[in-house]
């Protein structure tokens, strides 16, 4: 199977589970969580970089603008609206039991200027949630509340988001923590070197 076949499947995927999951998404999700959840699904058998982008950006093709560290910035375009975001892989990963196979993982940092949404923190963890579980973020010494739906995760309280955010500017990496569907616990740790001068970069070109 080609790429371009292997992305098509995967934006087709994202858009089945969003439709299938908008119900019980819509009385508990967070701001952005809805539309984030098609990038995370569509990600979630990505195993490089540029597939998860090419993902995250709808099926729209992604151009890369910049790689800061283990940051990669990208931008695109898809249905004529701008979307911008960062993406990186884990620096490290670990499962109890150990070795559990998933799926990988990334984290994004999007911005969507249509929807007034900017710096929205989402994980692609890689496998299907515990439904119902909650999971946490851990940067700069605070652990944050994670909103959970399929196998991607937001912050629970939009109201720290942007806290958060800073927090992972300062930083020198984040963990995220989850449990999947089958109890398996996962922990992730993600470098934020490159993150800040990434944010910098699509905030410039965001407002183009």
């Amino acid at each position: 199977m080609s790429v371009r076949q292997i992305l098509t499947s995967l934006v087709l995927s994202a858009l089945l589970c969003a439709a299938s999951s908008l119900a019980q998404a819509q009385s508990a999700a967070p701001k952005g969580a809805k539309d984030a959840a098609k990038p995370a699904a569509a990600a979630k058998s990505a195993a490089k970089p540029e597939a998860a982008a090419a993902a995250a950006a709808g099926g729209a093709e992604p151009t890369l603008i910049g790689q800061f560290g283990t940051w990669g910035a990208y931008t695109a375009t898809p249905n004529g609206k701008k979307v911008c975001f960062a993406l990186a892989k884990p620096s490290s990963s670990k499962t109890n039991p150990p070795n559990r196979p998933r799926d990988p993982a990334y984290a994004f940092v999007s911005t969507r200027p249509a929807e007034k949404v900017t710096n929205e923190v989402s994980i692609m963890i890689g496998y299907a949630l515990k439904p119902g579980s909650e999971s946490s973020l851990e940067v700069g010494g605070a652990s944050y509340a994670m909103y959970t739906q399929g196998d991607g995760l937001w912050i629970k309280n939009a109201a720290e988001e942007e806290r958060m955010v800073d927090a992972m500017r300062k930083a020198a990496d984040v963990t995220v923590k989850g449990v999947s569907a089958k109890g398996t616990e996962t922990t992730d740790t993600f470098s934020l070197k490159g993150l800040s001068q990434a944010l910098d970069k699509l905030a410039q070109d965001c407002r183009r």
